[in-house]
């Protein structure tokens, strides 16, 4: 009796010493998560799906903290550029950005693989690289740059607008003054096609299109749509002649300066945003051409046309096939290829 005794008080013990342990370790997760405002800014429009996404990831954040960290969204680049933005959460003035691929190219030349032309036949595609070895490689690799890469979200396929002519073969293309991403990739796809390239951030292309300073530019339809690009703009011709996906970046002095139940509720944060992100960026595609439709003249591209604009640019594809490396080139061309065999 008195063994049973012994035994109960002990197991009782061990329930209380479990119990305590428990809620000190709880005590401190919450005592290591502080009180923190972080600024997440970027150049869409607020009701873009990314913009959709940003604030998912902000609800995310302040939810998984129990309200302690905050995030604060500054879109359509009210803080600055692209470029700025990258340049501020590398010095760590600003916490949270993200822009295409071919901007994150600046800082890491691997980055220009997602933006070879014609190299994804799907969005599901460029996600499954995005999530996978060879893009979470990258996104790893971006830490040397006082960068922290949190996944790749989805613009989509880049489609041109114009005020001239619909696009439906290579030669319309040529002699059109098209505003480009400032990246080397871009500069010579629009070259190598005939046409003006343009360099120019995202917040003057508006204006710009609106003085006839420039005939056209290329983006995802979700884009062309939430910047209201059809006022200014007559025709949309759906080239999808690049998938653009979004680096989600962190300055990694914010993130050094985080305790690991803080980074925690980060990486959570920021996986559910690029899953929502995506979703609704695939929903929103399918209702943005529809809508375009409305006020836009759309055309598609003929398979015999994509063909040959696929032959013209692959001089493009194999200089920067090149420049970007054959590590990062022959690992996407093996997933893809693995994906492909799969289906």
């Amino acid at each position: 009796m008195n063994g049973n005794n012994s035994l109960r008080r002990a197991f009782v013990t061990l329930i209380g010493a479990t119990a305590l342990f428990g809620a000190m370790t709880t005590s401190v997760s919450a005592q290591e998560i502080k009180e923190r405002n972080l600024r997440f800014a970027f150049s869409l429009a607020k009701d873009h799906p990314f913009g959709v996404g940003a604030q998912k990831f902000a609800d995310a954040v302040a939810q998984k903290s129990g309200g302690k960290m905050k995030v604060t969204l500054f879109p359509n680049a009210v803080l600055g550029s692209d470029p700025q933005n990258l340049s501020a959460i590398r010095g760590g003035t600003l916490d949270f950005t993200s822009m295409a691929t071919g901007l994150v190219a600046s800082i890491n030349k691997e980055f220009t693989v997602f933006d070879l032309p014609f190299l994804f036949n799907s969005a599901q595609e460029a996600y499954a690289v995005a999530d996978g070895p060879v893009g979470t490689r990258m996104l790893n690799d971006l830490a040397a740059q006082g960068v922290i890469g949190l996944g790749i979200w989805d613009l989509g396929f880049r489609n041109m607008t114009n005020s001239k002519r619909p696009i439906t073969k290579a030669e319309d293309i040529q002699g059109l003054k098209v505003r480009v991403i400032a990246s080397p990739i871009y500069l010579d796809l629009f070259t190598t096609l005939g046409a003006n390239p343009v360099p120019m951030t995202f917040g003057e292309v508006y204006g710009a299109l609106e003085s006839k300073a420039i005939d056209g530019q290329d983006n995802p339809v979700s884009v062309i749509e939430s910047s209201k690009f059809a006022e200014v703009q007559k025709y949309l011709s759906l080239t999808k002649h690049v998938y653009t996906g979004m680096p989600f970046l962190m300055s990694k002095k914010t993130w050094d300066s985080m305790s690991e139940p803080e980074r925690a509720v980060i990486r959570a944060a920021a996986e559910e945003a690029k899953q929502e992100e995506r979703k609704v960026s695939q929903a929103r595609e399918l209702q943005a051409i529809e809508g375009l439709k409305k006020s836009m003249q759309v055309n598609e591209i003929s398979p015999a046309e994509l063909a040959r604009l696929r032959q013209k640019v692959q001089p493009v594809v194999d200089k920067f096939s090149r420049e970007v490396g054959e590590t990062a080139v022959k690992q996407v061309n093996a997933e893809l290829s693995r994906l492909r065999g799969a289906n």
